[in-house]
C-alpha cells in the first residue's frame, strides 16, 4: 500500500510551477502507461493554459485549490475547490488557471 499527501504534493508542484518557464508542473501520483487508472497532480500558476488535446480515455479533474476552466467546443465548465469535472470524451481545449491551481 502507498500513501501520498495531495496537499504536500500540490504545494511542492506549485513551487516548481513558479520556477518553470511555462508556469506548470505535473507528476503522476498513481498509474502510468502500464495501468488503466492514472492520477496526475498538475499545478499551474495564474493565467496558464493547457493547449487543446484529445481525451486519452475516461478522465476527471478534481480541483484541490484555485479555479480552473475546461473548454470543449462551445461548452465551458468552471471548477472551484472540491469540484469534480468529468472530462468530455472529445477533443477539448484548455484547462485555464484563473488563480494558482492544483488538480
Amino acid at each position: 500500500m502507498r500513501k501520498a499527501s495531495l496537499t504536500a504534493l500540490a504545494r511542492e508542484h506549485l513551487e516548481a510551477a513558479g520556477r518553470s518557464t511555462n508556469g506548470r508542473s505535473a507528476h503522476t501520483v498513481y498509474g502510468g502507461h502500464e495501468h488503466v487508472l492514472r492520477q496526475t497532480i498538475i499545478a499551474m500558476t495564474a493565467g496558464q493554459v493547457l493547449a487543446e488535446h484529445e481525451n486519452p480515455g475516461e478522465a476527471t479533474v478534481h480541483v484541490l485549490q484555485g479555479r480552473v476552466q475546461l473548454t470543449a467546443g462551445e461548452e465551458d465548465w468552471n471548477g472551484s475547490p472540491g469540484d469534480l469535472i468529468t472530462v468530455p470524451s472529445a477533443r477539448h481545449s484548455s484547462l485555464r488557471s484563473r488563480i494558482q491551481s492544483f488538480f
